[in-house]
This record gives C-alpha cells, sequence and structure tokens, in this order.
C-alpha cells in the first residue's frame, strides 16, 4: 500500500494516556523509517520526555509560543490579503503569497522551532507559565501550532503527530478540523466515554474521522464496556503495560520492547492512517469557515479590520500550490 501524507490528533480526557500513545506511535513509525513531525500542544508538556528526553533536555527545548510574532511574519511571506503580522490570527488561512511548508525543509521556524528528540522531529508549544497567569490563555500558544497546521503540506510516507489539550479545547476553533485522523485515547471508565460522546457530537457536522483507542485496558470487561459505549469507532485496546510504567519511572526502552499485544495496536492504527484519503478542498473549505466565525466573534475587534478580506477565495492547499510557492522537494532536505 502507497502511504498517503497523515495529519493525527491524539486527544482524551486528562490523565487518559493520549500522550503516551502519541509517544509511542512517534517512536513506532520511527522505527519503521518513517519521517514524523511531532507538536506538543497540550498544556502539560510531557511529549519530549515520553520520546526519551531528561527533564533538563525537555525544558531547555524552544518553544513556539515564544516565536510567534516570527513565525506569523514568515507564513505570510507576500500575501498582499494579509496587512501586517499582528493582523494574523490563529485561524488566519494562507493564499497567494503565503509561505507555505513542507514537513522537512529549512526555515526560519524549524531552526528555531524543532528540535530531533527519540528519532522524531519535535516542537512545542511551551508551558502555560506564571508570568501568563491573568493576562493570557492557552489558545494564544497553541495558535501557533494551528498557523502551522493552516499553511503546511505533508507529502507521501511523511506524519505530523500532535498530542492536543486535554478535553474539548480545541474546539474554541478550527484546529479540531485540521488532522486526517483524530484517536480518541478512551480508558473503560464513564467520565472517559463522556469525553469521547462530547467529542462526537461536536466533530459530528463536521466529517472529522475519529478512531478510539482504548488505554489501560485491564481484561475482557473492559474491553466489552469500551465496545458498548463506543461501537465501531473502537479501533484497537492498550493493556496496562510494564513498558509505559518504565518510561514513567525515567527508562525509556525501544519500542521493540513493547509488549506484543500493544504493538499490534499500534500496527492496527499505523493502519488506519495510512488507508486515510487526502482531501485539500474540504481542509481548506474548513480553514475558511472556521476563520470567518472567528474574525466575526472576536478577531475583527482586536485587529481592528475585517479580517473576512484574508481570505483568498481562489486558493485550495495541497501540493499544486506547494509547487505554485517554489517550496519543492528539491529546495528541502
Amino acid at each position: 500500500m502507497t502511504e498517503q501524507p497523515v495529519k493525527i490528533a491524539f486527544v482524551g480526557k486528562g490523565g487518559s494516556g493520549k500522550t503516551t500513545l502519541a509517544s509511542l506511535l512517534t517512536s513506532h513509525l520511527v522505527a519503521q523509517g518513517r519521517t514524523v513531525l511531532a507538536l506538543d500542544a497540550d498544556i502539560n508538556q510531557h511529549l519530549a520526555t515520553a520520546l526519551g528526553a531528561t527533564d533538563a533536555e525537555a525544558a531547555a527545548l524552544p518553544t513556539l509560543g515564544e516565536h510567534l510574532p516570527m513565525i506569523k511574519e514568515y507564513l505570510r511571506g507576500r500575501n498582499p490579503r494579509i496587512s501586517s503580522a499582528d493582523a494574523m490570527v490563529k485561524t488566519t488561512p494562507p493564499g497567494s503569497g503565503s509561505r507555505l511548508l513542507r514537513v522537512v525543509e529549512d526555515n526560519p521556524i524549524y531552526a528555531a522551532c524543532v528540535r530531533e528528540v527519540g528519532g522524531a522531529r519535535l516542537a512545542v508549544t511551551g508551558p502555560f507559565a506564571e508570568g501568563d497567569l491573568g493576562v493570557a490563555c492557552y489558545h494564544s500558544k497553541v495558535g501557533a501550532v494551528e498557523l502551522l497546521l493552516n499553511h503546511l503540506v505533508d507529502g507521501r510516507d511523511e506524519y505530523v503527530v500532535v498530542d492536543m489539550t486535554a478535553g474539548a479545547d480545541a474546539f474554541a476553533s478550527g484546529l479540531f478540523t485540521r488532522f486526517d485522523v483524530t484517536f480518541l485515547v478512551c480508558e473503560p471508565t464513564v467520565r472517559s466515554v463522556g469525553v469521547y460522546r462530547q467529542y462526537l457530537g461536536y466533530a459530528r457536522d463536521f466529517g472529522v474521522r475519529i478512531a478510539v483507542v482504548g488505554n489501560k485496558v485491564s481484561d475482557a470487561e473492559d474491553v466489552d464496556f469500551l465496545r458498548d459505549a463506543v461501537g465501531d469507532h473502537l479501533l484497537a485496546c492498550v493493556t496496562r503495560s510494564g513498558h509505559v510504567r518504565a518510561a514513567e519511572r525515567g527508562d525509556v526502552r525501544s519500542i521493540g520492547a513493547l509488549e506484543p499485544e500493544n504493538r499490534a495496536a499500534l500496527d492496527a492504527m499505523r493502519a488506519l492512517v495510512d488507508a486515510t484519503g487526502k482531501d485539500w478542498d474540504t481542509y481548506q473549505r474548513h480553514a475558511v469557515e472556521f476563520h470567518l466565525r472567528n474574525a466575526a466573534a472576536w478577531a475583527n475587534d482586536r485587529a481592528g479590520e475585517d479580517l473576512a478580506g484574508q481570505v483568498d477565495p481562489d486558493f485550495v492547499l495541497g501540493p499544486e500550490a506547494l509547487e505554485r510557492s517554489g517550496v519543492t522537494p528539491a529546495t528541502a532536505r
């Protein structure tokens, strides 16, 4: 099978293990020779350590949040519809003249913000710091991830894995539509299933592809509970794992040491994403729809201008737009 480019999100209730599963799938893909760009968009920044970084190494990583002005200026490029970088908001879609991104290339954003961790290329939004209390919300940091995804053209055999913040915070903008597959990590508990139902209700009208991965499953009763609760959305289950417990103690082992039944779950996840088609027209349409919603709700007032004018009605993100922009495989590495 020819692998498709895929943007993948991990969502779920706090404590469900979505960061753990995001790191396991990332490591699984890397071990198979795949190119992975991992983005940590969780308010609790643990993806780097889950991938094998020490606490000190994780704390030293540069953050997307601290480079947001540069990110906006770079992505704006020569797009005449965007009056200034200050006028860009998290939902601003690309258009003619915008700078588009490949998963692997040389550009100022990656040079400043992306580092290799555990064989994957990783960027982190940055933690919610003490100085942010009372003056900022975490969405201002996650906005950098949304901007990147709005301008990113992933290619064949490339995977973008995003660890999202817990609960339904992704619905504060159109971020939840930026993914080809959303893995909802669900424990065999009533509260965790409640988050699944909430997410499904929000996403139903937008064609968001959701697959449930059961986590911390102990026995057949747990599997039956999840299957009764989520039905055909249940893709695979991950059992309580000595491999994961070792990682939580700081002993990050090779992904090859993961229990066979849990490697099989990762194989099922990869098989699903590899079979998922790419619909760039819908991707662009959702970006525009949520940009117009956010512009009317709050962004026009903040920017002091009508941000509906940032929409380029003739633009569709994708390989053809990337080629026209001049960013081609020959200039990427």
